[in-house]
This record gives structure tokens, C-alpha cells and sequence, in this order.
């Protein structure tokens, strides 16, 4: 592919937007478990008062994801990102001038979800400028938005020692509607409008088992690593008594492990099959994740954690190269609903590990509870895996000329 065929085949206005809409989004939902460890102090937040305060932004975002992606279809891309960086506005803003509660925070921690929801809104914004030939760099590029997330962990603990935390929020409102002026002057609506869903149509997916399967294993991957990345510096300060800007630069580390490796797992999936890197990541995840239950030292525990959060990042292309095979004909509609329940997994990891921590006195059970369910998709997927082939071997008995449906597991054999 020539980069050049590429800059002309689509708008590089919008594409540059995209990405910046999703990267400073993701700075503001991951925002709360960046400056957790400055906020609890002033609250006296027990250990589950705190995995709760990381994990409802999370919720937030899972919840709004698929109402944002229905505006998105009916309204435009461009229009609603205008409309999701003024809505972000008001958690910013009730966080700098607000939040004097740990109630209120939680009010604006939901609200903040709407900065979590942008993935629904700014992966169209710039596919639908670029034919199919070039859909997956297009697509790369904007999801690298997601490495706002490291922003947030880098940033936020630095300026809130200098500043406070509640100074943070207003430096990010100040972010968000500069972003706002940027987008309203740069980017522009495709010509290339698909007709907007229905709702019965995410009701008629739901009706199929293999969605709620692909739902499952996007709540270990993307909800794995979203929850570990709002979660892994109270880890740090609380397990290893850091700095609450070393536990940052911890966090921030891993978090871009899990970024970086994403488009990795898109190909190693193009290559290798979708299912077989999946359970491979997952197996992994789990043993990494199991031997963290014994609480290694600060290097170990950094290296596993590393390791869990790349892994996880893997695991999310995997899943979106998965999904196309099997929902050719409905992508839309169930990228938005396994994307919700992603955000939804994101939401039950830090609670655990919080809720386990106040319980036992340790991390170790929360690791465990995680290692567990991460070997149970991977046998999971892999019976699954051996009904697509049945499945698709007795179409093929059926109609020896016909053509079978994509599958992951064709994709596989």
C-alpha cells in the first residue's frame, strides 16, 4: 500500500480529528483511576470505595457506547463527536467545581462515560472516508486514540501534585473544548452515509449464541485491560507504598503495552488464525495472571503486569478479526454491542480486586478470580471453536457447491 493512494483516497482533516477526539476521550474516561490515588486520601476511601470510584466511569462508557453509536448512524459521526466533547464539558467542569463528595464523584465518574462512548463514534467518523482497501490503516490510525489513556496516567498524578487534583479536570475541560473548535473547523461528514440501523436490529443479534459469546471474550480482553489500566496505580501505591507519581509511570507503562500490541493482534490473527491467537493470549493472560496472586516484587509484579496488559491488547484484535467473519453481514450493529460489553468487563475487574482486597486483607484473591476466568474462555473458545468446524463441515456434506458462510473457523483451517 502507498501512503500516498491513501492520503488521496480519503479526508486526512477527519481522519487527524478522529484521532484526536478518540485520544483526548480516552484521556478524560481513564482521568478518575489516573488521579485515584490523590483523590482518596481527602475522601478516607476504603479499598472498595476505591475500585468502585475507577470502575463507573468504566460502566458509564459501556452503558452510553451503544446510544452514542445510534446517534452516530442517525445524525452523523461529525455531529455527534461535537456533541459528545460539549457533553464531556459538564463531568469535567462538576469535577473542578463540584466534586466535594465521594456521592458526587461517583455522579461524575458515570457522566465522564460519555468520553468513554467515543469509540462508538470516532472509528466511523474515519472509515467512512476511505474505500475497503484502506479501511484497516484508517481504522488503525484513529483506534490509536486509545493511548490517550497513557496520558492520563502520565499526566495526571504530575499536575495534581503541583496543582491538586481538582485542578486537573479543569485543565482537561480547557483540552476538550479546544478540541471541540478543532473538530468543528476541520472535520467533515463522508458523502458515504450508510442508512442508519434500527433498533430491533441490536435486539435480533441478541437472539444469536455466538454474540454473547464474542461479548464474553471482548469483557476479558478490552475489559481486562481497561480495568486494569483505571486500577493498576492504586495496585502500585497501595501493594508497593510508591509515590503516587511513580505508581503513574507504573501504570503508565503498562497501559502502553496494551496499546501498542493491539495491531500486532490484528495480524498475528490475519496470519495465524483468529482463534488460535485468542486462546493462545488467553492461556497466557491466565498463567501470568495466576502467578501475580503470590504478589511478586515491585520489578516482577511491573514485568507480569506488562505482560498481562500486551497480551490483552493482542486479544482485542484478535476478537475484531473474529467478528467480521462471523457477522459479515451485521459488523455494524454487533462491533457496538461487544464493544459495550467490553466496557462492561472493564467495569467487574476493579471491583473485584478492590472488593477481595477489603475482604481478605490481599490482592492475591482478585488476581485468582482473574486468572480463572481467563482460562475459562479459553476452553470457552475452543469448544466453540470445534462446533463452527462441525458446524461447517456438515454444510459442506449438505452442498458440496456451495460456498460456505465466513467463519472464524475457516479462517482458522
Amino acid at each position: 500500500m502507498h501512503l500516498r493512494a491513501f492520503l488521496r483516497s480519503g479526508h486526512t482533516p477527519t481522519l487527524a480529528c478522529a484521532f484526536w477526539y478518540f485520544d483526548v476521550s480516552f484521556m478524560v474516561w481513564m482521568l478518575i483511576g489516573a488521579l485515584a490515588n490523590s483523590i482518596a486520601p481527602e475522601f478516607s476511601l476504603s479499598d472498595a470505595q476505591k475500585g468502585l470510584l475507577v470502575a463507573v466511569p468504566v460502566l458509564g462508557g459501556a452503558l452510553l457506547r451503544l446510544p452514542l453509536g445510534y446517534l452516530a448512524d442517525r445524525f452523523g459521526p461529525r455531529r455527534t463527536a461535537l456533541a459528545g466533547l460539549l457533553l464531556t464539558l459538564v463531568p469535567l467542569l462538576l469535577g473542578w467545581l463540584w466534586a466535594a463528595s465521594f456521592a458526587r464523584l461517583l455522579c461524575v465518574g458515570f457522566l465522564l462515560g460519555v468520553a468513554g462512548a467515543s469509540f462508538a463514534v470516532a472509528l466511523p467518523m474515519a472509515s467512512r472516508w476511505y474505500p475497503p482497501r484502506h479501511q484497516g490503516l484508517a481504522l488503525g490510525i484513529a483506534g490509536a486514540g486509545n493511548s490517550g489513556t497513557a496520558l492520563a496516567t502520565f499526566f495526571g498524578p504530575r499536575v495534581a501534585e503541583v496543582l491538586g487534583w481538582r485542578a486537573v479536570f479543569g485543565l482537561a475541560a480547557l483540552l476538550v473544548a479546544a478540541s471541540l473548535l478543532i473538530v468543528m473547523v476541520f472535520a467533515k461528514e463522508s458523502p458515504q452515509q450508510p442508512p442508519p440501523k434500527r433498533l430491533r436490529e441490536y435486539f435480533s443479534v441478541l437472539r444469536q449464541r455466538d454474540a454473547w459469546w464474542f461479548c464474553f471474550f471482548y469483557s476479558v480482553t478490552f475489559g481486562g485491560f481497561v480495568g486494569l489500566a483505571s486500577f493498576v496505580s492504586i495496585f502500585f501505591k497501595d501493594q508497593y507504598d510508591v509515590s503516587r507519581v511513580a505508581a503513574g509511570t507504573l501504570a503508565t507503562a503498562c497501559v502502553f503495552a496494551g496499546s501498542l500490541l493491539r495491531p500486532v493482534g490484528g495480524y498475528l490473527a490475519d496470519r495465524l488464525g483468529g482463534t488460535r491467537v485468542l486462546a493462545i493470549v488467553f492461556v497466557a493472560a491466565a498463567v501470568v495472571t495466576l502467578s501475580l496472586a503470590a504478589l511478586p516484587v515491585l520489578s516482577v509484579a511491573t514485568a507480569a503486569l506488562m505482560a498481562i496488559m500486551g497480551l490483552l491488547g493482542i486479544g482485542n484484535g484478535a476478537v475484531f478479526q473474529l467478528v467480521p467473519q462471523r457477522f459479515a453481514a451485521q459488523i455494524g450493529v454487533v462491533t457496538g454491542i461487544v464493544g459495550a460489553a467490553g466496557g462492561l468487563g472493564g467495569f467487574v475487574l476493579p471491583s473485584v480486586l478492590s472488593g477481595l482486597k477489603e475482604t481478605s486483607g490481599s490482592f492475591s484473591g482478585g488476581f485468582v478470580f482473574a486468572g480463572l476466568i481467563a482460562m475459562g474462555a479459553s476452553v470457552a473458545l475452543l469448544r466453540l471453536d470445534r462446533a463452527w468446524r462441525a458446524a461447517l463441515a456438515q454444510a459442506e456434506a449438505l452442498s458440496p457447491s456451495a460456498v460456505p458462510a465466513p467463519s472464524p473457523s475457516s479462517a482458522d483451517i
